[in-house]
């Protein structure tokens, strides 16, 4: 059933009105000078990257677990011009659960009604069904941006040097099972699977789609021992025994879970003893002030672009997993100077450029009018973004490494 405006009965205003409003704030013509200026010093930034995968700690078996760019463009681009009128319509309602936030619950069962957790479940669906596709058309496929871990390295480059870290941080090694939760399109799974050979990735996932795209892509690079699920992890218990797995990592997900220390307790319990846990996620720092105007209009800019339905800290992260039984073993913003800033700007440049090019195919009826609502939606408040994290109000480059204690 579609998601639409009209079947959400919240109180709160309208997300289309407000995305109309800031797009038409920010209009065809506002800034394609600006967007080749931009682009234009990012380019002369990256004339010094003369360096090799060596110098940066990468290998053959990192490069091996990446995609071809240009096969998953053109695959991604026939998916987005084939959506249907609702697919659009349902994607577009999906962002109604981010002007919410898990913690208030009264507003939650106002807006979406007392069965506002399957609600929220239905629009993620809806969301990622399509946002995956989206950001396949650029350097963040994996729907994550990563951790600033090298000044010269790529956006692509931050990725993989990141999960090499990951990697290393939760020990796994040959023979090792891994738990991945919200695993997206498989991409990070198959880069543990392809840089520790022999280790097998298990991911979960609530999105069907990225599910099947997880499952084609391990079959195709022969990672024979990767599989994927599709669950909502809110949906608990998770559908493993006890001690199933060696290692267990997350990114960028753990917003969207309603209850941190139930799902904790879970991932405790299906890990063996001695396990290490890897989590990357989005946090409000303490220099966020709920009282500053210009914090709290930040962060209502923010959330629908990060999609994040709770506020999570470092501390809630620690106590709920201290709660659970884990120790935490490290507890840090894993970007280069505490900023991911360089790297957000990059992604935001380079999709800016490419809204210019679609605005204008679309305008020449090179392509189906609904591309403009998708790319304005993506687009829409990544200088936002980039000045909290410059602030220092949020970061989603928050990485938390915990331990189960040996038995």
């Amino acid at each position: 059933m579609a998601i639409t405006e009209a079947a959400v009965p919240h109180p709160l205003p309208s997300p289309a009105e407000s995305f109309t409003q800031r797009v038409s704030d920010s209009s065809d013509n506002e800034g394609f000078a600006e967007e080749k200026r931009r682009a234009a010093a990012l380019l002369t930034k990256r004339q010094h990257k003369s360096h090799s995968k060596k110098a940066l700690d990468l290998d053959q078996l990192d490069k091996a677990s990446q995609p071809n760019r240009f096969k998953t463009f053109r695959a991604s681009f026939k998916y987005l011009r084939d959506l249907t009128p609702e697919q659009v319509d349902d994607f577009m309602a999906s962002y109604v659960i981010y002007n919410l936030d898990w913690a208030d619950e009264a507003q939650m069962v106002a807006a979406l009604g007392p069965t506002y957790r399957d609600r929220v479940g239905e629009c993620l669906r809806s969301y990622y069904g399509v946002l995956n596709h989206l950001c396949a058309l650029g350097d963040v496929e994996k729907m994550y941006i990563p951790p600033l871990m090298d000044r010269r390295a790529t956006v692509l480059e931050n990725q993989l040097l990141f999960e090499r870290s990951v990697a290393n941080a939760i020990g796994l090694k040959a023979g090792d099972r891994a738990l991945d939760l919200g695993c997206g399109r498989g991409r990070v799974a198959a880069h543990m699977a392809t840089a520790v050979p022999g280790v097998s990735v298990t991911g979960l996932n609530i999105d069907p789609n990225q599910i099947a795209q997880a499952k084609k892509f391990s079959e195709e690079r022969g990672l024979v021992g990767n599989e994927f699920v599709v669950q909502d992890f809110n949906d608990l218990p998770l559908p493993f025994a006890d001690g199933t797995f060696d290692a267990f990592y997350q990114i960028q997900a753990l917003s969207l879970c309603k209850d941190l220390g139930a799902l904790f307790r879970e991932v405790y319990r299906v890990l063996k003893p001695g396990a290490k846990i890897s989590l990357l996620d989005w946090v409000s720092l303490p220099d966020y002030d709920p009282t500053n105007e210009e914090h709290v209009e930040l962060m209502k800019r923010v959330k629908p672009l990060i999609g994040a339905v709770g506020t999570p800290t470092p501390k809630s992260f620690e106590s709920a997993l201290e709660e659970a039984g884990f120790v935490v073993v490290k507890s840090e913003n894993a970007s280069e100077g505490g900023l991911q800033a360089p790297l957000i700007d990059r992604v935001d440049v380079y999709f800016r450029a490419v809204r210019q090019i679609i605005l204008a195919l679309v305008k020449l009826h090179c392509l189906p009018p609904h591309f403009k609502t998708l790319i304005d939606r993506l687009c829409l408040d990544g200088e936002a973004f980039v000045k909290m994290d410059t602030m220092r109000l949020i970061t989603t480059s928050y990485w938390l490494v915990a331990e189960k204690p040996a038995q």
